[in-house]
């Protein structure tokens, strides 16, 4: 019998996928829950399994955009799995052969071998020394390897030297022409980005062009959350099995700064603002098939540990290719971290519908004013891109200046005065 499998729906919206992949071959024998290919939809890629053992016939090729429903492969499931005895008796003829041939090679071997220490008695080195002749206008050895490593033809370059040869003074003076392509690499490739990368790139260029984007820049002095994570990070490891990051830092000081300025928690939709009593944070990370925004929700009910433990699983889920369309939809602001890629500053573009997103960036040494003196603190710009159709100026840039107070008072502000207790110690 030939099961039909058809494509199954992703998620709510979702109206079609591209084969991204397929991962076995046409008529390969599949068992049932084998990942037999990977789809692209335009929120995530994911894997099909099987749903049954047999041989598989595609009716769709890598590339084809096919709607929810649609037939994409027939699976024989009457078909008998390949192997058994036939498989023992071939797999036993191939060891024969192998072993007859290594034997053929190691007897021709040894005949060349032999051959090789026999003196040739026609020539002596000297002799051959002086058969050795070079074309006109071929360059010197010394001459070859400058050009070679200029990248110019020995063609571009008029030899001074006897019979026209190229001398080492003639390739040190020549210049690639102006145009010439040098001896490197020039090629190139065509690929189709995947459906998941044009809805990306759709969607920056969306917010690019449809909001009245602006960004906001300060600094943070770190020391603070060092002298923290130096001092607990073992005893938070070993008490909860997650390291102490700085992204709970920053996640629970976005709660925070989100309770002092509300409309950064809004949205636009049509001539009405949507504004949340929930904070779903969104989570930059980059993944196999290029950028995920997982979510973390309700962040403003989960602690040091909940906030690490659900960045850890959902950074995890997003490395294995296994995160879901559902735990990538909603979410009402986003955090970006491009610190971890040795980003100094950046003016991080909105994720919509949200109106506002946060970029992190890497901690540097850098000398700052302390108590009216100059002391050397590890230091983080950090950056507000917001729509300013609903968020102003006061609102960005005192949402910045919450972030800002909440990472350099901590203790204070993030932690009620109790740090033991707030990391669960």
């Amino acid at each position: 019998m030939a099961l039909e499998m058809k494509v199954p729906s992703p998620g709510e919206s979702i109206t079609e996928v591209e084969i991204a992949s397929w991962l076995v071959a046409d008529g390969d024998y599949v068992e049932k829950d084998q990942a037999i290919a990977e789809v692209d939809s335009d929120k995530a890629t994911l894997e099909l399994p099987a749903e049954a053992s047999g041989i598989i016939t595609f009716k769709a090729e890598e590339g084809d955009i096919v709607g929810v429903g649609e037939v994409i492969c027939l699976i024989d499931t009457d078909a008998k799995k390949p192997g058994g005895e036939e498989s023992s008796e071939k797999e036993g003829k191939k060891e024969k052969a192998e072993d007859t041939s290594r034997e053929k090679n190691e007897d021709t071997s040894k005949k060349v071998e032999a051959k090789k220490e026999t003196p040739s008695k026609s020539s002596t080195p000297n002799q051959e020394q002086d058969k050795k002749t070079y074309a006109t206008g071929s360059p010197s050895p010394a001459a070859k390897k400058i050009l070679d490593e200029k990248g110019v033809s020995s063609k571009d370059v008029k030899g001074s030297g006897r019979d026209g040869r190229i001398t080492k003074d003639d390739a040190s003076n020549a210049t690639p022409s102006m145009g010439t392509p040098g001896s490197g690499g020039r090629g190139s490739e065509r690929k189709k980005l995947s459906m998941l990368r044009r809805k990306v790139a759709e969607r920056l260029v969306s917010a690019k062009n449809e909001t009245a984007m602006l960004t906001t820049f300060n600094e943070v002095d770190m020391t603070a959350i060092f002298e923290l994570r130096n001092q607990y990070k073992e005893q938070f490891k070993e008490k909860h099995g997650v390291g102490l990051g700085f992204m709970s830092f920053f996640t629970l000081a976005v709660v925070r700064a989100l309770e002092l300025f509300p409309q950064v928690n809004s949205m636009i939709d049509g001539d009405y603002m949507i504004t949340y009593d929930f904070k779903d944070i969104s989570i930059a990370v980059s993944g196999p098939k290029g950028l995920m925004v997982p979510v973390i929700r309700n962040a403003e009910n989960l602690s040091f540990r909940g906030v690490e433990d659900e960045v850890k699983r959902l950074a995890i889920r997003a490395r294995d290719g296994q995160i879901t369309v559902d735990e990538m939809t909603g979410g009402t602001f986003t955090i970006s971290n491009g610190g971890v890629f040795g980003s100094m500053l950046s003016t991080p573009i909105i994720n919509p519908p949200q109106s506002a997103i946060l970029g992190m960036h890497n901690i540097v040494e850098r000398a700052i004013v302390r108590d009216g003196g100059i002391v050397v603190a590890p230091v983080m710009y950090v950056a507000l891109s917001y729509d300013h159709r609903i968020i102003d100026g006061r609102e960005s840039v005192g949402f910045l200046v919450a972030i800002k107070e909440a990472l350099e008072s901590p203790e204070e502000l993030l932690m009620d005065n109790k740090v033991k207790h707030a990391l669960e110690l």
